[in-house]
C-alpha cells in the first residue's frame, strides 16, 4: 500500500497502533539567513507563479529553504528528494523529501532516514499529514532496534506544519510557521536539523 493511499491520519494510527499528541516542542534555534536567498525568494514570489502546481511548491518555495539549512549539516547528512523510501507491502512510496545519514559509502548511497518532508497537496493537509505519518512509521522501522525520533513537516509553501514520532507516540506541534515569517521559519526547520545532528552524534558516541 502507497503512502499516498492513506487520506486521513485517523486511518494511519489506527493501522499501525500509534499515540496521538499536540504540543508546542520546536525550540527555535536562530538562522543567518543570507541577503541573497532574501532577495531571491523576494524575486520569485513576486514576479514568478510559485504555487500552480505541486512541483512548482517544491522547487521555488519548499526545497530552497531545506537547501539553505541542509548546508549548514551537508557533512552528516543527504537530502534526497523523491526517493524510493520501502519497508514492505503497506509502507512505500516516494516522500518529497527525506533527510537521511551520509553513507561511509559515498553520497549515492541512500542510509537511514531521519526527516521526512511532504507537500500538503492543493492545501489537504489532512491527506498530507496522513501520508507525512506513514512515511515516518517507515523511517522508523527502517532504522531497526535503534530508538531514534523522526521528525515530519507537512507544507502548502506558505504554511509549515511540524511533527515527530517517538516509538508509537506521534507529536504535531501545535504553533505553525510561515514562509512570510523566514527568521521563525528558518528557526524552526534550523531546530529538526540540529535534532537530527544530535542523534548521529549520540549513536555515533554510543
Amino acid at each position: 500500500m502507497a503512502f499516498s493511499s492513506y487520506k486521513t491520519i485517523g486511518e494511519v494510527l489506527k493501522a499501525f497502533q500509534v499515540i496521538y499528541t499536540e504540543a508546542n516542542f520546536v525550540v527555535e534555534i536562530p538562522f543567518d539567513i543570507s541577503n541573497y536567498f532574501r532577495e531571491d525568494l523576494e524575486t520569485v514570489m513576486r514576479e514568478g507563479v510559485v504555487d500552480n502546481s505541486e512541483f512548482a511548491i517544491c522547487e521555488n518555495l519548499i526545497y530552497p529553504v531545506l537547501k539553505e539549512v541542509w548546508k549548514r549539516y551537508s557533512s552528516k547528512f543527504i537530502l534526497w528528494s523523491h526517493q524510493s523510501l520501502n519497508y514492505d507491502e503497506k509502507l512505500s512510496g516516494f516522500p518529497e523529501y527525506i533527510l537521511a545519514k551520509r553513507s561511509p559509502l559515498g553520497k549515492v548511497v541512500f542510509d537511514k532516514p531521519y526527516f521526512i518532508l511532504v507537500e500538503a497537496k492543493q492545501d489537504n493537509f489532512e491527506a498530507g499529514w496522513a501520508q507525512c505519518l506513514a512515511e515516518m512509521i517507515a523511517a522508523g522501522r527502517l532504522n531497526n532496534e535503534l530508538q531514534i525520533t523522526i521528525y515530519g513537516i507537512v507544507s502548502n509553501g506558505g504554511l509549515w506544519q511540524f511533527s515527530k514520532l517517538e516509538g508509537n507516540s506521534f507529536t504535531r506541534n501545535i504553533a505553525p510557521y510561515t514562509i512570510y515569517e523566514l527568521e521563525k521559519l528558518f528557526a524552526a526547520v534550523n531546530y529538526v536539523f540540529q535534532q537530527c545532528e544530535s542523534q548521529l552524534n549520540n549513536l555515533v558516541a554510543a
